[in-house]
């Protein structure tokens, strides 16, 4: 954000939020909660009136619906696990100062663009790379896109790509996660609301919609969008203007959507799960994202990228792969795709030492269920016991490695942390017994 133009506050400890929003008056506040949500709630209209303009960002270490549905209510922008990662947080912070102008250094200098940054599609797989051809003809069109694949094939960054790519590249990129919201915030998400449309609507919010004005709009898994938002969502899409929530007139809106989903919407239109209107809505042009096991050709691009880039992260030294370690990656099946490569590789920088990854260490530090399916596999009688022990000894190194804190360790190790408090407290049982 600095390399924007924007300038990064960082609070002082033991002074007052008001006193330094007065002294600050920032245009985004990102705010960390472990506790103390109500008595934040409370607050928060005072904050606002000092800064009506001020966008509110909350992240909470003990996330919950409740309290996400009262914050969005309240007037916050947006409200976010700890563990959801940089991308959600960069996410949030380029939809809040979308509708911003830049600052005055960042108008004055030639400054990196907030999009340029983002990765780019590695495709060398001639299939891959067709589908990256199709999605360049197709980007400057205002035709809907609805991308399918598993998860973790990089159908976000295909969004990203396509964007970039369009003349509305330089009009913010808004991301919604239709799997992450219950269906009453979803709909204000996404439309908006107006002060009093219900009960804690104190402020009036625009939706993702209006914040996309004049770009795009990713989707992401829409098959998990409730009914009854579908038949409003197709509605925009038709007649390309959206209605708040407790609103008298229409707003109209210009946006690029692109969807994504990680199931068969056929099966789900006869499951009576989605809409067929809708499905034929968003399906004009449709991209389908191989799995990382029928994209030989991109493994080994994709395992140095990501090697690099979590090298470069960490301020580490990068680590070569040899032939026989490219063998053991071209052997596995891949079922987290791209995301799953990416995770492994982020361990390898962080726990491996050495400057040349080995087999051994590969197979030391991946998941639990990765390792059954190579035990079993091999046909190992000892194969429980052996992936118990490795397995506790990883998630302990892993621990130790960053200080005791739960949530690093558990994106480093690619597990939630509810999977890893349990895992702590099957140890102690087992000790117990």
């Amino acid at each position: 954000m600095e390399g924007l133009g924007y300038k990064i506050l960082v609070p002082d400890q033991g002074q007052e939020d008001g006193a330094q929003l007065t002294k600050n008056n920032p245009e985004v506040w990102v705010k960390e909660l472990n506790g103390g949500f109500e008595s934040f709630v409370e607050l928060l209209p005072e904050y606002q009136a000092q800064n009506p303009e001020m966008q509110v960002v909350l992240i909470s270490l003990q996330p919950n619906s409740d309290e996400a549905v009262q914050a969005i209510r309240a007037g916050v922008h947006d409200y976010i696990s700890r563990s959801a990662g940089a991308e959600r947080l960069w996410a949030t912070l380029e939809a809040a100062l979308s509708g911003r102008k830049p600052p005055l250094r960042a108008m004055n200098q030639r400054v990196p663009d907030i999009k340029s940054s983002r990765e780019q599609p590695i495709a060398v797989q001639p299939s891959m790379r067709a589908i990256l051809e199709l999605a360049k003809r197709v980007a400057s069109s205002r035709s809907n896109i609805l991308i399918q694949g598993e998860s973790g094939t990089g159908k976000e960054v295909v969004a990203h790509y396509i964007h970039n790519n369009s003349y509305r590249c330089t009009a913010p990129f808004i991301a919604v996660n239709c799997a992450a919201l219950p269906e009453n915030l979803l709909e204000s998400e996404l439309f908006g609301h107006e002060r009093g449309a219900f009960t804690g609507a104190i402020t009036k919010k625009k939706g993702k919609f209006e914040l996309a004005h004049g770009g795009t709009l990713l989707l992401d898994e829409i098959s998990e969008m409730a009914v009854s938002i579908q038949a409003k969502l197709l509605r925009v899409l038709q007649e390309r203007e959206i209605d708040r929530l407790g609103g008298q007139t229409t707003i109209p809106v210009d946006v690029r959507v692109i969807a994504t989903t990680n199931r068969d919407l056929k099966e789900e239109i006869q499951k009576g799960h989605f809409r067929s209107d809708l499905f034929y809505r968003l399906n004009v042009i449709p991209l389908s994202l191989p799995p990382l096991r029928k994209r030989g050709e991109d493994l080994m691009p994709l395992a140095r990228f990501f090697l690099e880039k979590h090298s470069r992260l960490n301020q580490v030294k990068l680590k070569t792969l040899p032939k026989e370690v490219e063998e053991f990656l071209r052997k596995k099946e891949w079922p987290g795709n791209v995301r799953e490569l990416e995770n492994l590789m982020e361990r390898a920088t962080l726990l491996v030492e050495g400057e040349t990854l080995r087999v051994k260490d590969l197979e030391e530090i991946c998941l639990p269920e990765e390792k059954d399916e190579a035990l079993a596999a091999a046909g190992e009688d000892d194969a429980a016991g052996t992936l118990r022990d490795m397995e506790k000894k990883m998630i302990f190194q892993t621990l130790q490695d960053h200080n005791g804190n739960r949530t690093h360790a558990a994106r480093i190790l690619g597990i939630s942390v509810r999977t890893l408090r349990n895992k702590l407290h099957e140890y102690q049982i087992a000790e117990q017994d």
